[in-house]
């Protein structure tokens, strides 16, 4: 197949060398087996660039793997494995961590300790959906990794998740504005839809357009009747997702945070700011 056929975000294919996973489906120069690495920091930018001042595409959280193709100076490219997506990301943030993850944290955001003790040193943060290993617990402490110590009911495991992908997207309400973001201290239309998403444990893309593809689509007029909760809307380059029948909660560049308004405000605004109409409505 040509290069044209795969989307450039989604292929780990770049200067002549491509993933060995591509080979056969694409031409390449070189097939390199990536290797695999995990997120050690609580989170890290997936850039455009090999440079911290380079738009941020995307994000991978702690504990998420990533597959390297190329080295950069203080960058490797390659390939976040949960979502899919390509870019340049610092390699410091990466490390061969080999533990597997047994828990992810499934509320929006959680201390990690030094010490099984709410008075010990803070370590970092973590956000909702980052991956951990429990190699240890003391009461109601979970010792991750090598990181530190996490309030137990702070995690679950990858057999207890949400049940309301709606209600999880709530508890980001007025996170701030991330372009790319898909943690807890901010994120973007389509990071707050795939990470709800993630919290019920369905798999999402991560941009809108790739979004609109989801679930079943549905004929709606002018009148925007016949929306229920968990509907998706979909404008040219942006998501939000109906909390109501008349209501959607969205991350947006307007407000610049997260949101609930009315849908038919939403819709009238960004039609005068240039953008049009909704283009797609969607029930997953």
């Amino acid at each position: 197949m040509a290069h044209d056929d795969f989307d450039p975000r989604m292929t780990p294919f770049k200067d002549g060398k491509a993933d060995q996973r591509l080979q056969g489906l694409m031409r390449a120069e070189t097939f390199v087996v990536g290797e695999t690495l995990a997120c050690a920091a609580p989170v890290s930018a997936i850039r455009a660039a090999p440079s911290d001042s380079a738009e941020q595409l995307d994000q991978i959280l702690f504990g998420e793997r990533f597959r390297v193709i190329e080295r950069s100076r203080d960058y490797v490219w390659g390939q976040a494995l949960r979502d899919g997506y390509c870019g340049y990301v610092r390699e410091a943030d990466l490390s061969r961590d080999w533990y597997v993850p047994t828990h992810y944290v499934s509320t929006l955001r959680s201390y990690v300790f030094s010490e099984p003790n709410l008075k010990s040193q803070i370590v970092c943060a973590l956000s909702r959906n980052a991956l951990v290993s429990v190699t240890s617990t003391d009461g109601n402490y979970a010792q991750l990794n090598d990181l530190g110590w996490i309030y137990r009911a702070h995690l679950s495991d990858f057999t207890d998740f949400d049940h309301d992908y709606v209600s999880v997207a709530e508890t980001y309400l007025n996170a701030p504005y991330q372009w790319g973001g898909r943690e807890s201290e901010g994120l973007d239309c389509s990071g707050l839809v795939q990470q709800a998403l993630y919290a019920v444990g369905q798999a999402c893309p991560r941009d809108s357009d790739m979004q609109s593809n989801m679930g079943e689509a549905l004929d709606i007029g002018a009148d925007l009747k016949g929306l229920y909760r968990g509907d998706l809307v979909f404008w040219k380059g942006h998501v939000a997702i109906m909390r109501d029948e008349d209501h959607i909660i969205h991350a947006n560049g307007h407000h610049m945070k997260t949101v609930i308004e009315p849908l038919r405000e939403a819709v009238d605004r960004i039609e005068a700011a240039g953008v049009g109409r909704p283009i797609a409505f969607r029930r997953l």
